[in-house]
């Protein structure tokens, strides 16, 4: 079974999604550990991970598929997918920095 593009933008769907909610979370919990929130700030990390998973699974989906030799017709929504899930996993990796930076002021 190919997967047509417009399957592939559903997944890529999903991965915008998912990565949005883990990137508002993110940075919500940036702004609780600022105020020294830190149980409130741990609490949205874990749930900024939750998603972050969800959107590894919409990835592994196509991935999955791929590898066994589908076609896969890939679009632009799948790049844009792909782009928002590599910046928040790079501000998920910051945002632990900054944290610690302010769990160490205190």
């Amino acid at each position: 079974m190919a997967m047509n593009k417009k399957d592939v933008a559903m997944i890529g769907f999903e991965i915008v999604a998912f990565s949005g909610d883990a990137r508002s979370k993110l940075l919500e919990a940036l702004k609780l550990a600022k105020q020294k929130d830190f149980e409130g700030a741990d609490q949205l990390v874990k749930k900024a991970n939750e998603c972050l998973v969800d959107a590894h699974n919409s990835q592994t989906e196509m991935l999955t598929l791929e590898s066994r030799g589908e076609d896969v017709e890939l679009g632009f929504i799948m790049v844009h997918a792909q782009d928002h899930l590599m910046t928040t996993l790079l501000l998920k990796d910051l945002i632990y920095t900054l944290m610690d930076i302010y769990k160490d002021k205190e």
